[in-house]
Order: structure tokens, then C-alpha cells, then sequence
């Protein structure tokens, strides 16, 4: 038996301005909605999920790396994307704080760290090739 489907649930105190920065702006598409007396969920896709788990040394590195000093939480949510400069730019535009600006990494990615709404640490990165010569956070962050 495995899973066949991960899903990272978060619970947002602003739901509409969550909904607008991840489904809109960052641009995940609407799987399902579903409101009733009780409240409001949509499910988001996000392309491939996978579950990545880091021992407090690794993440202390991968925020070093990335940031210059240790900011995440126990949750930081990676989302690969095409350009992550300009991503970074769009989301900021629209909102998030950005943490940091990308940065190469050891693992040869162009990584960005952002605050995004319903408290999530995100980070974007691209794989190398993707846009010229940038890279990926995979087995490293």
C-alpha cells in the first residue's frame, strides 16, 4: 500500500486573500471548491508533490544558502518554477515579503525565499537549464 496523492492542508485566517496569491497570482489551477455553512476549502494543484524531510542540520544549511541565517519553521513549502527571479518579482508585486533574493545554490539552482500569505516560508526554485543556466533545490532543499 502507498500514498498515492500528498496533500499540505493550510489553514489561512485570510482565505480570500490566500486563494488570490496562490491560485492567481502564483498560478496553481482550481482542482475542486467546496463551501458550506461550516466554511470554505478549494484544492489547488501543484503539480508534482513530493514530501521532503530535513534534519534540523540540513535546514539550518538550506537557509544559510538560501537566506544568510536561519528563518523557516518546521514548514517551507518549494515550488519549482520556470524563472524564479522573475516569479519572485511577481509574487512580491503582489504581496508576499521577500525574504531573499535568488541565490545560486552548492546544488546549482537559483533559489528565492519568500513570507506568503497564511504564514507560509516559500521557496522557488528553477532547475538547471530551465531558463539558461539556472538550477534545482532536489535532494539538497
Amino acid at each position: 500500500m502507498t500514498a498515492r496523492e500528498m496533500r499540505l492542508v493550510v489553514t489561512a485566517a485570510d482565505y480570500e486573500e490566500a486563494l488570490r496569491f496562490y491560485r492567481d497570482v502564483l498560478g496553481l489551477p482550481e482542482r475542486a471548491a467546496y463551501s458550506s455553512p461550516d466554511g470554505r476549502v478549494t484544492i489547488l494543484e501543484a503539480g508534482r508533490a513530493t514530501l521532503e524531510i530535513a534534519d534540523p542540520s540540513q535546514a539550518e544549511f538550506i537557509d544559510q544558502v538560501e537566506v544568510g541565517r536561519r528563518v523557516a519553521g518546521h514548514i517551507r513549502v518549494a515550488f519549482e518554477v520556470d524563472d524564479s527571479p522573475a516569479v519572485t518579482a511577481k509574487l512580491a508585486g503582489a504581496g508576499a515579503t521577500v525574504v531573499a533574493e535568488p541565490v545560486r545554490t552548492p546544488w546549482n539552482s537559483l533559489n528565492s525565499r519568500l513570507e506568503g500569505p497564511a504564514g507560509l516560508q516559500l521557496t522557488l526554485f528553477t532547475e538547471p537549464g530551465e531558463t539558461g543556466d539556472t538550477g534545482s533545490e532536489t535532494a539538497q532543499g
